[in-house]
């Protein structure tokens, strides 16, 4: 059991990674902290690990088949590892409790929002259009502003919940860029592992990385991610929604709980 749970749970992180660009991120660190009772900054560190190699092999997928925006992904990463020490640090400051109310917050309102099936409307004048010409991004100044918030963002939610990010990401380039879906959940994933990469690097020269269970659960995450990849042109965009914002609000239920419990 030391290693099927966490694998059977980085399945579970790499196979919602692989549907939806984003949604692995987001259950990774709480299905640590609810199965195997880790806290937060101590599930952190594994969560981005799992997805910085998930996001990776997704990554691969993607660049072979011609839908990330790279330039836009580098953009993103860099803004994101800005801000993804304090972050890390915020972690450390802040106590376990209040963090999980924090996490089930923002688990409670994607959860609403998936489940309901609430579009995500595109900006009527989206800030990055597309060039007819050479089918790339026009950088003009609302569309770097645009990608740097949203890497910045990104950056400090990773560091500070292990969460990847990309229900940050995955959003704001649905309604402020032109792409289809699959370049917005390819290009997500490459800033995933860009991002998360360095969050990793930080926790580890900490000496805060629990191999016991990274291990496992990094190598089912890449099992995982593999699998979603591979069926996401066979379920509907509703169903996968529908799927992740149930889980959703599950998890951050379970977390409300785990937080009244200790106090």
């Amino acid at each position: 059991m030391e290693i099927a749970l966490p694998t059977l749970l980085g399945v579970t992180t790499g196979l919602l990674l692989g549907l939806t660009g984003a949604g692995g991120g987001i259950v990774a660190a709480p299905l640590l902290m609810l199965v195997l009772h880790q806290s937060v900054s101590a599930a952190a560190p594994i969560s981005l690990l799992s997805i910085t190699m998930a996001a990776l092999v997704g990554t691969i997928m993607g660049l072979r088949s011609g839908q990330v925006r790279y330039r836009a992904a580098l953009l993103l990463s860099a803004a994101g590892l800005l801000f993804s020490p304090l972050g890390i640090y915020a972690s450390h400051v802040i106590p376990n409790t209040p963090l999980l109310l924090f996490f089930a917050g923002v688990l409670g309102y994607l959860g609403l929002r998936y489940w309901r099936g609430k579009a995500i409307a595109r900006d009527k004048e989206p800030a990055c259009t597309i060039n007819p010409t050479n089918k790339r991004f026009i950088w003009n100044k609302p569309c770097l502003w645009v990608m740097t918030r949203t890497g910045l963002l990104a950056g400090f939610l990773s560091g500070l919940l292990g969460l990847g990010g990309g229900f940050v990401l995955v959003p704001a380039l649905r309604r402020h860029t032109t792409l289809p879906m699959q370049a917005v959940s390819a290009t997500s994933l490459m800033v995933l592992t860009i991002v998360s990469a360095g969050g990793v690097l930080q926790w580890m020269a900490a000496g805060e990385m629990n191999w016991h269970i990274a291990a496992p659960f990094l190598w089912g995450a890449i099992l995982g991610m593999v699998l979603g990849r591979m069926l996401v042109p066979r379920i509907s965009e509703a169903r996968v929604h529908l799927l992740f914002g149930g889980l959703c609000l599950m998890v951050g239920a379970a977390l409300v709980m785990k937080a009244i419990a200790s106090f």
